[in-house]
């Protein structure tokens, strides 16, 4: 009942001075995997000194945006920057960063990535705090076993995946029944393996309600081929994929049941559940046939922001401080196989993802399109109907009409 209690406190955005002074903040954060390891930073902050006490608010966004409705939002947020946490930047319902050390340490093509995803002019709304770099988990013994070398280009990928199905081997494995794993692994990484995403997010959102048939970019067009790609590349999944989950997926990579599965790090701490000694590495998904055109999937993980409703900035900014400490915030990447957003980050040594390190730190990097496309278009749904057999046109055409619609109520 008290923990209950405590939960409800803490739905309510509740933050303010205690009998004996003390300013208490909430602090919102969203990931749930790393809640353990937040908790122990919370309580070592509230430990070293007696000024603040920070409770830690894990219920999600979705009560985050109620606490912004009701003019309660937390304090300090930690959030997966997606296009849902990036209407607060939009809207400048969050105070400006941009003074602030952590802010002055984020590298230059971090936070374009940030910007492009959501702006307020004139501000740094979010600071970046980890960086999850994501592309094909792949099965070492498996592409030893058959002298495979990692492809370079779409070709070889192809190659390699032949070479697998004839020997009996399943190339990929698809989880096509749980709809996110195909926008953020099939489509996102077709897609951005293909084009020049940030450049082709600025040309469309520059048009607008105009994006259609006759704009210069629009997704009919730009994403055609890649959508055409990607379904080639589905041919060669488990024949089961479409009625296959996340879980199944990871269990499957676990037992050596598949030799490619495109998915992000976070699936290896699920993996190691069943295998811990599974030998999985990771590349970049190959979608042309020119090796310098290889880039990585990346996403920012979490975000800091401060809301402007917050009653205590000035303690939200000293906590954030706190937890941009090269140790802290090196400390968190490594235990999450995230990548450091900063120009004095770590780097990350553990080798399941050494494979996309240089790519990361090389800044041959996109972010991936589902992170960016706003939540009123159902781009997971619709990227699932594209691989499970629609009209890779005519479910694009949707997309750009979709886009418009979303542009016009703006």
């Amino acid at each position: 009942m008290a923990a209950l209690a405590t939960v409800a406190m803490v739905g309510t955005g509740l933050a303010g001075c205690s009998s004996n002074g003390t300013v208490n903040l909430v602090f919102a954060f969203n990931k749930r995997e790393a809640i353990p390891f937040m908790t122990k930073v919370v309580s070592d902050y509230n430990k070293s000194q007696s000024k603040i006490h920070v409770t830690m608010d894990t219920s999600g966004l979705n009560s985050t945006a109620a606490g912004f409705v009701r003019g309660t939002p937390p304090d300090v947020l930690l959030a997966n920057f997606n296009n849902q946490a990036a209407r607060y930047i939009d809207q400048c319902a969050v105070t400006d960063l941009s003074d602030t050390d952590a802010a002055k340490r984020v590298r230059p093509d971090v936070q374009k990535l940030v910007d492009g995803v959501g702006k307020c002019p004139g501000r740094t709304g979010a600071v970046p705090y980890s960086i999850m770099a994501a592309g094909v988990i792949y099965n070492k013994d498996i592409f030893a076993k058959y002298d495979l070398q990692v492809p370079k280009t779409y070709d070889e990928l192809l190659n390699v995946s032949k070479t697998l199905k004839s020997n009996g081997v399943t190339p990929f494995y698809g989880t096509f029944y749980d709809s996110w794993t195909v926008s953020q692994g099939w489509f996102d990484y077709a897609a951005g393996g293909s084009i020049d995403v940030g450049a082709f997010f600025k040309s469309i959102g520059e048009e607008g309600a105009n994006v259609g048939p006759n704009s210069p970019e629009s997704f009919a067009k730009d994403f055609l081929e890649p959508m055409n790609k990607m379904v080639a590349l589905s041919k060669y999944a488990n024949s089961d994929a479409n009625g296959r989950i996340y879980g199944d997926g990871n269990t499957a990579m676990a037992n050596g049941e598949a030799a490619m599965y495109l998915q992000g790090p976070w699936a290896f701490s699920e993996i190691a559940k069943t295998n811990p000694k599974a030998n999985l590495g990771t590349f970049p998904l190959p979608m042309t046939n020119d090796p310098n055109d290889l880039k990585t999937a990346v996403n920012v993980d979490l975000a800091a922001m401060i809301p402007e409703q917050s009653k205590h900035i000035e303690q939200a900014r000293d906590f954030m401080n706190y937890i941009f400490q090269p140790k802290i915030i090196n400390a968190y990447n490594a235990s999450q196989l995230g990548f450091g957003p900063m120009t004095d980050s770590a780097a990350e040594t553990d080798p399941r993802v050494a494979g996309l390190r240089p790519y990361y730190e090389g800044g041959e990097i996109y972010a991936g399109p589902s992170y960016v496309i706003p939540q009123a278009v159902p781009i997971p749904n619709l990227a699932q109907s594209i691989i499970l057999g629609a009209n890779p046109k005519d479910i694009l055409s949707t997309i750009d009409a979709d886009w418009a619609r979303y542009a016009r109520r703006q």
